[in-house]
């Protein structure tokens, strides 16, 4: 009997397990990087920032957020960099 029950406790171990890495989504492993607007010598590096009315947008036509912090990056959203705040992180 203890056997049994081992091995149906392994099963729904197995199964939480599998659920768990299944349906959660991977983090991001490219970069999110933005020119300022007025400054294009700074880029931030949006890449754990929430676009939002107080962090930034991405609006209308452009090349908003790049895959690097530089002009040869590869686009990963179209739009035009929005800053909402002074106190984006800025890219190293």
């Amino acid at each position: 009997m203890k056997r049994k029950q081992l091995s149906i406790s392994m099963l729904v171990l197995g199964l939480v397990a599998f659920g768990t890495f299944a349906f959660t989504p991977p983090k991001s492993t490219t970069g999110l990087f933005a020119q300022d607007p007025t400054t294009p010598s700074i880029w931030y590096d949006l890449t754990e920032v929430e676009p939002g009315d107080d962090t930034y947008r991405c609006i209308s036509t452009g090349n908003c957020l790049r895959d690097e912090p530089s002009v040869s990056g590869t686009v990963v959203q179209q739009g035009m960099f929005v800053k909402n705040s002074e106190n984006l992180p800025i890219a190293d």
